[in-house]
């Protein structure tokens, strides 16, 4: 991990002394202490990293998760494992490593705020300085580990995705197939779904962010399926749309506008290009045809520890592509109280182009009822 921490601090204008990466309890763990510190299973509740400018790290975890932790960091010569069995234990040996630092970075993004008055407590002579932009700016580009892993979470949801019509059947229920489907990506080797699994049937399939209910599949629906796998803790996020039974010649129509909103909005992708244009580039497609409007949302977002992973992608986003991002393309229509379409695809960005990393058919797909 010496590399990215090194990547870090070079982002961090003017350095500080150290910086400090703290976990509360679940949910609210920093995915930069993941990144820091590279442990593929745990919670690592309470759990503090301190990186060093010359790269080292040093982390404390529990008793609970000790062996966890020296079992990861057993091949990596920069990272110091401490034990503890009380958060007092831990302000002492804080006390003793940065007691004399004059600048410590935190990462307010993901610090909660009982944390971040805990830390200026124990260390009141510290100076303290946010370090989200630069967390930000060096986790947008992934390494190689990062990047095979996030091709592995990829792979696993694109095999769910091809495995999805032997699920819809008359009069099953929303919920059963999303269960269904996170039975099957941890069946493929998953550690669990990366978010809450949204299957919309019918009028549900026109809300982006729907959660899975209750709602019976009938011959003429509509269905958005967006989901994503967790492996090793990196993050995919797939949409894939069908159609159940009886042909909609209106929602067949705008499968094939949102298949090119989204091929054209891919031609773009290549490193030094402008993240907006690829937005722009899908809106002008759909703002061409008879569903103008109906894009409600940005074309994608970051991806990687988090299935949100520190930037979203629409008509103001002023970062430029760069190789070594991995990003989702999702363009969609939505007709309210009818139907709705969504594609959506993890994509590496290259030097000159892109690279998939979830490869299911991205065609328009009926589903005998």
């Amino acid at each position: 991990m010496k590399a990215r921490v090194e990547k870090l601090f070079g982002l961090t204008d003017p350095a500080p002394d150290a910086i400090v990466f703290a976990n509360s309890v679940d949910p609210h763990l920093d995915g930069a202490f993941f990144w820091i510190f590279d442990v593929p299973s745990g919670l690592f509740e309470g759990s503090i990293a301190v990186a060093h400018p010359d790269g080292e790290v040093d982390v404390w975890s529990s008793v609970l998760e000790a062996e966890t932790a020296r079992s990861a960091a057993k091949n990596d010569p920069h990272i110091r494992i401490h034990e503890f069995r009380s958060a007092s234990e831990v302000d002492d040996e804080l006390k003793k490593h940065l007691g004399a630092s004059g600048t410590i970075g935190l990462h307010h993004t993901e610090i909660t705020h009982a944390t971040y008055e805990r830390l200026t407590k124990v260390l009141p002579g510290a100076s303290w300085i946010d370090v989200s932009a630069p967390v930000r700016r060096a986790r947008m580009t992934k390494d190689a580990a990062e990047i095979e892993r996030l091709a592995r979470a990829g792979e696993i949801g694109s095999k769910v995705a091809n495995e999805i019509p032997t699920l819809l059947k008359e009069g099953v229920v929303e919920l059963s197939v999303a269960t269904e489907m996170n039975y099957r990506m941890m069946h493929h080797g998953a550690s669990g779904p990366s978010f809450s699994t949204i299957v919309g049937f019918g009028p549900n399939s026109a809300e982006p962010h729907y959660f899975a209910g209750n709602r019976k599949l009938r011959s003429g629906d509509s269905i958005v399926c967006d989901f994503g796998a967790y492996y090793e803790r990196y993050a995919s996020d797939i949409t894939r749309s069908f159609h159940f039974g009886r042909r909609d010649d209106e929602l067949k129509a705008v499968h094939d506008k949102v298949e090119e909103a989204q091929q054209a909005a891919l031609a773009l992708i290549r490193a030094g290009v402008a993240a907006k244009e690829l937005h722009l580039a899908a809106q002008r497609v759909i703002d061409a045809s008879p569903w103008k409007g109906r894009f409600t949302h940005g074309l994608g977002h970051s991806i990687g520890l988090r299935v949100h992973d520190g930037w979203g992608m629409n008509d103001r986003t002023e970062d430029l592509l760069e190789e070594g991002m991995v990003m989702t393309v999702e363009p969609g229509i939505y007709l309210p109280g009818h139907g709705g379409v969504r594609i959506e695809d993890d994509v590496l960005v290259t030097k000159t182009g892109y690279r998939f990393l979830t490869t299911a058919p991205r065609g328009y797909h009926e589903v005998a009822a």
